[in-house]
C-alpha cells in the first residue's frame, strides 16, 4: 500500500529511548531511517518477537483502557438505577419530562464537545488528558449524590458530559496509534465490551448500593452516585502513571521495542508523515470525506439504540412487571450476553476482515430483537427480545468506529473524522432520551419503534450502503482507473493524498 520513501508519524516530541540512541523521533522519520533490532534474525524469530510486543502492549493498555470506560458508562447510564431506587420522587421530579430532560442535557455537551477532543488529546498528550477528564468526571459524579432538586441534577449531568466526552473518542484515536488495522478490532472490541459490563455489572452494584438506604441520612440512590463517583476518582489518581503517551515514550517497552512498535505501524500505513502542528487541511480534508458522513450515519445507528437499551432497560423490565432489586438484577443476562458476542465480533471482524458483513449481521439480530419487544405482549417473549436487541447493538458500535478508523489515513484527519463521527453518533443520544416517555408505559411502543428504525435504516441500510461502495472504489483503484489522480503530482503531493491515493485498499 505505502511506498517505501513514506515517513512514520512518531505522535510525541517528548524525548524517548529511541531518541537517545541517536534517532531522530521527529514527525518526520523515514521508515528506512529507523533502525531493524532484528537484523539477522530469521523470519519465524522476528514473528515470535512481534507476538511478543503486542501482548505485552495488550497486557498494558487494554485491562486499563476497559476499566475506564465500565467507569465512564456506568456513571453516565447509573442514573437508570437511580430511577428505580426512587430518585424522582425525592426530589420532586414530577413533570412527565422531568427524567428525559437530564438525560437529554448530558448528550448536548458530551455530543458537542467531542468532536474537538482528540485535538486536545494531540496537543497535551494522553497522559495528561485522560487524567484530567477522569478526575473531573469523578468528582461530578459524588456531586450527583448530593443534589437536592431538579436544577442540581442537570447541572451536574452538564457537566459529566463534557468531562466524559473526550474518552471514547480519545481511546480509539490512541488504540489507531499502538495496533496494526488488522489488531483494532479486538482491541476495540475488548475495550467497548466494557460498557456491555457497566450494564451488567451495574444492575447487581446498584441492587448492592440501594441497601445502604438511610446510612448517613441519605436514600439509597444517593449511595449509588456517591460510591460509583469516589470509585472513578480513586481509579483517576493512578491514571497518571498507568497511561503512556505514545510507543516511542511506553516506559514499558525497551529501546529495541519501541522500534519494532513504530516499524510495524509504518510497514501498517498507520502514519503518514505530517508535521505535528495542527492545520485546518486536515479538518477539511475530514469533513470532505464522503466516508466521514457514510460512517456517521452507521453510528448513528448504533448509538440511538444504545443509549435508548442502556438507559431504559431497567425502566422497560419496571414495564414487564418486575420491581425493584428483581428489575435490577434482569438486567444483567441481556448485558452479558452482549458482551460476549462484542468480544467474538471483535476477534472475527480482525480475522476476517468482514467489517460490513459482521455489522449487517449483528444490526439484523437487533431488529429481531426489538421487533420482537415491539410486537409482543408476552413478558417472556419481551424479555428474550432484550437478549437480541442487546447482542445487535453492542458489537455493532466497536465494529463500526475501528471500520471507520481502518479507512482513513494520517493522524490528524482520523482523529478529526472519529471525532465527527462519535459526536455525530451521540448527538442520537438526545433521541434517545426522549423516545421512552412515562404516559407510553408498559408497552413503550413508540421507543421501541424508533430504535427498530434506526437499527434497520441507518445501521443495517448504512452498513450495506458503506460495504459496497467501498468495494466498488477498491475494484476501480485495483483496474488502475484512479491512477490519474497521480498525474503531475510530485513525491510529497502524492504522499499527503493519505487514503486518497489509489494504491491505498479499503476494508470493507
Amino acid at each position: 500500500m505505502a511506498a517505501a520513501d513514506e515517513k512514520v508519524v512518531v505522535g510525541y516530541n517528548e524525548k524517548s529511548d529511541v531518541e537517545s540512541s541517536g534517532i531522530s523521533t521527529s514527525p518526520a522519520i523515514d521508515y528506512d531511517d529507523l533502525p531493524d533490532p532484528d537484523v539477522g534474525k530469521s523470519d519465524e524469530e522476528r514473528a515470535k518477537l512481534d507476538r511478543a510486543l503486542v501482548w505485552k502492549m495488550d497486557l498494558w493498555l487494554i485491562p486499563w483502557l476497559s476499566l475506564l470506560y465500565l467507569l465512564s458508562f456506568l456513571d453516565r447510564t447509573n442514573i437508570g438505577n437511580a430511577r428505580v431506587a426512587h430518585m424522582e420522587k425525592d426530589i420532586r421530579m414530577t413533570g412527565a419530562r422531568d427524567y428525559n430532560n437530564a438525560l437529554t442535557i448530558f448528550f448536548i455537551s458530551y455530543a458537542g464537545a467531542e468532536p474537538v477532543t482528540n485535538v486536545i488529546l494531540k496537543k497535551y498528550s494522553p497522559r495528561v488528558f485522560f487524567t484530567t477528564i477522569i478526575l473531573l468526571w469523578g468528582a461530578i459524579m459524588t456531586l450527583m449524590g448530593c443534589v437536592q432538586n431538579q436544577a442540581g441534577l442537570l447541572a451536574c449531568r452538564w457537566f459529566l458530559g463534557l468531562a466524559e466526552a473526550g474518552l471514547f473518542p480519545g481511546v480509539n484515536y490512541y488504540l489507531s496509534c499502538w495496533y496494526k488495522r488488522s489488531e483494532l478490532g479486538m482491541r476495540a472490541a475488548l475495550f467497548f465490551s466494557a460498557a456491555a459490563l457497566a450494564g451488567s455489572f451495574g444492575g447487581l452494584l446498584a441492587a448492592a448500593i440501594t441497601q445502604m438506604h438511610g446510612v448517613g441520612g441519605y436514600e439509597g440512590w444517593r449511595w449509588i452516585f456517591i460510591i460509583e463517583g469516589l470509585m472513578t476518582v480513586f481509579v483517576g489518581i493512578f491514571c497518571w502513571w498507568m497511561v503512556n503517551d505514545f510507543p516511542d515514550t511506553a516506559r514499558f517497552l525497551t529501546a529495541d521495542e519501541k522500534l519494532r512498535a513504530l516499524r510495524r505501524l509504518r510497514a501498517d500505513n498507520q502514519a503518514r508523515a505530517e508535521t505535528e502542528k495542527l492545520s485546518r487541511k486536515y479538518v477539511f480534508a475530514a469533513l470532505k470525506d464522503w466516508k466521514t458522513w457514510g460512517y456517521a450515519v452507521i453510528y448513528m445507528g448504533c448509538l440511538c439504540p444504545l443509549y435508548s437499551f442502556s438507559l431504559f432497560l431497567p425502566t422497560i423490565l419496571l414495564g414487564m412487571g418486575y420491581k425493584g432489586t428483581k428489575a435490577q438484577l434482569m438486567s444483567v443476562p441481556p448485558y452479558a450476553a452482549a458482551a460476549t458476542l462484542t468480544v467474538f465480533i471483535g476477534w472475527l471482524a480482525d480475522r476476517t476482515r468482514w467489517r460490513g458483513y459482521c455489522n449487517m449481521a449483528v444490526a439484523a439480530t437487533g431488529c429481531v430483537g426489538f421487533a420482537m419487544l415491539l410486537g409482543s405482549g408476552n413478558v417472556h417473549v419481551q424479555y428474550a427480545g432484550t437478549f437480541l436487541g442487546a447482542m445487535g447493538i453492542y458489537p455493532s458500535v466497536s465494529n463500526s468506529l475501528t471500520w471507520a478508523s481502518n479507512n482513513v489515513e494520517g493522524v490528524y484527519k482520523r482523529g478529526v473524522m472519529v471525532g465527527v463521527v462519535v459526536g455525530w453518533g451521540n448527538m442520537n443520544g438526545i433521541v434517545s432520551s426522549n423516545i421512552y416517555n412515562k404516559p407510553d408505559a408498559p408497552r413503550y411502543m413508540t421507543g421501541h419503534a424508533i430504535v427498530l428504525a434506526f437499527l434497520a435504516v441507518c445501521l443495517l441500510g448504512g452498513s450495506i450502503f458503506m460495504h459496497f461502495a467501498l468495494k466498488r472504489e477498491n475494484r476501480l483503484r485495483k483496474a488502475g482507473k484512479r491512477d490519474h489522480w497521480l498525474e503531475g503530482k510530485n513525491e510529497e503531493e502524492i504522499r499527503m493524498l493519505g487514503d486518497c491515493r489509489p494504491d491505498f485498499i479499503y476494508i470493507t
